[in-house]
């Protein structure tokens, strides 16, 4: 995934207690002081996380639907304001390269994506154009995300995203002007450490954490959720479709259940291994609060759903963890699905 370097520091880690995340998570809060208790904050449907490190950008004019509809994985033809979606871009051999979560209000397409990314996406979009009447804009010095727990209510004014990939709850695009006063009444703030935690549960992955240049949407669970399987051609259908129809995608996410005895969360990247054989990889780790140690891994599809996993770094000690379903193993047109 092609980035450019990161926006500036947000202005919330200025608020008591907050320690900055490192990595792709830069410039916005890791934490205010306690993950595990942010967690359960909100769990229970209270404050609120900043995620103004994200991109944003907006796609108007008449043509944007059509346009988006033959572009990507999603359905945009006859979309009706104020609707709420998820979609994809992919190579021409169906690996996934952007995601982009977004919100039609009748005129323009809002939309966030991983921070870093709007420049190559903007960049992409811009050469398709063609004749079509659409206009694109990297927004990021204007619009923030803020991301809040439960249903939409007092955003008036805002524009709001409330997905199925929404974690239960809804983003909503604040200008970075107004980003200290919005959230000045939202209630105590989380940081992305939680966040994390509660996005790791619902399974949901996140492009370039838990995906490889070689993911497709089938390996990942993005199907139905990112991606229409009733619409026409686009880029990358062809491989998405294949493995559809004939099921047993070469990869799968499952969700490890890791073992507490050791201080330290797996990094990105580490390796997972059945025995001596290497299998996969870990994406995301987190704390949470009722599950202690979990993370993402995408592993290769042959594994045994009730193999017990060894999760190992050069510099680390090894840690064993049972794995969780995300993506049937057999997953396809072929076999019925898992109920």
């Amino acid at each position: 995934m092609s980035t450019k370097p990161l926006r500036a520091r947000s202005p919330l880690l200025d608020l008591p207690g907050a320690v900055e995340a490192d990595g792709l998570d830069a410039g916005v809060a890791a934490h205010y002081g306690s993950d595990l208790r942010e967690q359960r904050a909100l769990a229970a449907g209270q404050g609120y996380v900043d995620l103004s490190h994200r991109d944003v950008v907006t796609i108007t004019g008449p043509d944007r639907l059509t346009w988006l509809h033959a572009l990507t994985t999603q359905y945009f033809e006859g979309m009706r304001p104020g609707t709420s979606t998820t979609a994809l871009l992919l190579s021409p051999t169906g690996h996934i390269e952007h995601a982009m979560y977004g919100f039609d209000d009748g005129e323009t397409f809002w939309l966030h994506t991983e921070p870093g990314a709007a420049a190559a996406l903007v960049e992409w979009l811009q050469k398709m154009v063609f004749m079509s009447r659409v206009e694109i804009k990297d927004v990021t010095d204007d619009y923030a995300i803020v991301w809040r727990p439960g249903a939409p209510s007092g955003e008036s004014g805002y524009v709001v995203r409330s997905g199925a990939d929404s974690l239960g709850g809804h983003e909503v695009f604040v200008p970075r002007g107004e980003l200290a006063s919005y959230v000045a009444s939202a209630g105590q703030p989380a940081g992305v450490w939680a966040y994390e935690a509660l996005r790791i549960e619902a399974g949901a992955p996140r492009l370039g954490l838990d995906t490889d240049e070689r993911a497709i949407p089938n390996e990942v669970g993005w199907l139905g959720v990112g991606v229409h399987l009733e619409k026409g051609c686009y880029r990358g259908q062809e491989t998405v479709a294949r493995v559809h129809n004939l099921g047993r995608p070469p990869r799968r996410l499952v969700r490890l259940h890791l073992d507490g005895s050791v201080d330290h969360l797996p990094g990105h990247g580490y390796a997972v291994r059945v025995g001596d054989k290497q299998v996969g990889f870990v994406g995301s780790a987190a704390r949470h609060h009722e599950y202690g140690p979990i993370a993402l891994a995408l592993i290769k599809r042959s594994v045994d759903p009730e193999a017990v996993l060894e999760v190992v770094a050069d510099d680390q000690p090894t840690v064993t963890a049972t794995q969780e379903i995300l993506v049937d193993p057999e997953v396809g047109l072929h076999v019925r699905a898992r109920l």
